[in-house]
């Protein structure tokens, strides 16, 4: 009797749709535990990486800006905002559009060829148009923080090198063998200044393609050989911004690290709490942009090789400047390939190697690294396509003249060259300056309440000095060249009369004063400064 009730048709129904229904419901509580539990790993290695109170203010700021979005929505609001912005467009293309009866503006093709004569007018033309302290490409021109300048000697060398390759393209290197030769040198020689001869390496547009090569090199690594396919990177905050660049462009999650209020050095500590498994690199500098300080590349490398990731040291400002520190008669902290853990290194040609604007190398520990830079399609209609870096087609000529700038200064000319502007830096030092400067670039602030950094680099710029304005902590900072190294005494003559100015009569106007205070001035602020700099952006293109 029992057996043939248990074995009834309902009765057996009825045990399927509960085995089911159980199978169903035990799949779902699996999925939400895995799913709260993801979420939860994310959010342990974002405080863990940040610290609680950081991830506090993250938080604040993420629910402030929402907050303030939904205000500024208002069409009170929405109005009053959009006729600051237009005020500010307005002046931004004041300073750099020319206005006036006399500009001559080129809209469109000419009917007939121009000649060399009539274009080199219109050059000219085009000079007096811009404001009285434009930086031409002849003439006098006053210092500019991020100007290097070989030379006059230096410059015939460069235009010699232009004129013989204009129009070379290393995408096609049987067509032109002696620039793919060229480029080969110009990588090998960079090698052997970073003591890596056995390495590889490749030449791209400036820094900021260096750095965007290297992490897309580890990251396409970090795919391949330990399977990551959520990345993230661990970086100083006063690391170049190119790197959040690339994390932008790339989708990598970024970890900025704060650095030392007084060595400004990147806090090992925190940088050691903010990897994990899904990091793919770390990130150096030798020296940073902001303040010319040097971090701890030894440090850094011994928690790239314990953790089995990449360390990218950017020496694109300090790239020929720091190789030749110790022969130039100035100490050294270690930071080239030498340094173990070190996987990748940026160095920029354009700067304190004089070539010509537009070239930077970015070295590898070894070539089997290098390989991941690549891109390469062997299915494409139009043939097997490679390519070493971003770009296509490149302008040979840009190789030549690198080329040609490295043999002109050769080694004996490098190591003058630094003696010379790191000495001027070290002029500068004697005011208050932030952190311990390595080369070139020298940063200050002010420590009196009374004296708005800020507005000093305002007066500055009307001096003719064009200083780079710096923010958490406000700062100015100098790049030293060959132009400052004749100028240094000016320099700290009129950064004094300028902090005397700024304390006399401070205007709170100027270009850095409100740029920089409306970053400041509330949650949004940082929103409201990008919309004035995408109307600069603008700018740049409106002929």
């Amino acid at each position: 009797m029992l057996t043939s009730i248990l074995s009834s048709p309902r009765i057996i129904d009825v045990a399927d749709v509960f085995q089911r229904n159980l199978t169903l419901d035990t799949a779902k509580d699996c999925f939400l535990v895995y799913f709260f539990a993801v979420r939860a790993l994310k959010l342990w290695r974002h405080v863990r990486a940040r610290g609680l109170s950081r991830s506090i203010k993250d938080l604040y700021v993420f629910i402030a800006q929402r907050t303030l979005r939904l205000v500024i929505a208002l069409p009170s609001m929405r109005k009053r905002i959009k006729t600051e912005m237009d005020a500010a467009r307005v002046e931004i293309d004041q300073k750099l559009i020319p206005h006036g009866k006399d500009v001559v503006r080129h809209l469109e093709l000419p009917k007939q060829g121009c000649t060399l004569e009539w274009i080199l007018d219109a050059m000219e033309q085009m000079d007096r148009e811009g404001p009285s302290h434009t930086i031409t490409g002849k003439g006098n021109y006053p210092v500019h923080s991020s100007f290097t300048d070989g030379g006059d000697d230096m410059e015939r060398v460069l235009v010699a090198a232009f004129q013989r390759y204009c129009v070379s393209n290393p995408l096609h290197p049987d067509a032109f063998p002696a620039v793919r030769k060229m480029e080969a040198e110009v990588v090998a020689m960079c090698l052997r200044m970073y003591n890596n001869p056995a390495g590889a390496g490749a030449t791209t547009s400036g820094g900021t393609e260096s750095i965007l090569m290297s992490v897309k090199t580890h990251r396409d690594w970090a795919r391949a050989v330990k399977g990551i396919s959520e990345p993230e990177m661990v970086v100083p905050a006063s690391a170049h911004a190119a790197f959040d660049k690339a994390a932008a462009y790339f989708n990598i999650k970024l970890h900025s690290i704060p650095v030392h209020p007084e060595t400004r050095q990147v806090d090992l500590k925190r940088v050691r709490r903010a990897i994990n498994s899904k990091t793919i690199m770390v990130v150096g500098s030798a020296i940073n942009f902001p303040d010319g300080c040097q971090d701890d590349i030894v440090g850094l490398g011994k928690l790239a090789k314990r953790y089995n990731i990449g360390l990218h040291v950017d020496c694109c400002l300090g790239g020929f400047i720091m190789p030749f520190l110790e022969r130039a008669g100035f100490s050294s902290e270690p930071f080239d390939f030498r340094v173990e853990g070190v996987t990748a290194i940026s160095c920029d040609t354009h700067k304190y190697g004089f070539a010509p604007k537009g070239s930077s190398v970015i070295m590898y520990r070894s070539a089997d690294l290098r390989q991941y830079q690549y891109y390469v399609n062997p299915e494409w209609a139009g043939g097997v396509y490679a390519s070493p870096g971003l770009a296509g087609s490149r302008s040979g000529a840009l190789i030549a003249g690198t080329w040609a700038a490295m043999h002109y200064m050769g080694e004996g000319g490098y190591i003058s060259s630094c003696r010379d502007i790191v000495g001027a830096a070290k002029t500068i030092e004697e005011l208050y300056i932030l952190g311990k400067p390595q080369a070139s670039v020298v940063a200050f602030g002010s420590r009196a309440p009374d004296l708005n950094i800020l507005e000093v680099g305002d007066k500055m710029s009307k001096k003719g000095w064009h200083l780079n304005a710096l923010q958490n902590p406000p700062g100015l900072h100098i790049a030293c060249t060959r132009l400052t190294v004749s100028m240094v005494d000016n320099f700290v003559q009129d950064l004094k009369d300028a902090v005397w100015d700024a304390k006399g009569s401070p205007a709170g106007k100027g270009t850095m004063v409100s740029l920089y205070g409306l970053g400041n001035s509330s949650a949004i602020g940082p929103q409201m400064v990008g919309a004035i700099v995408s109307a600069f952006l603008d700018a740049l293109y409106q002929a």
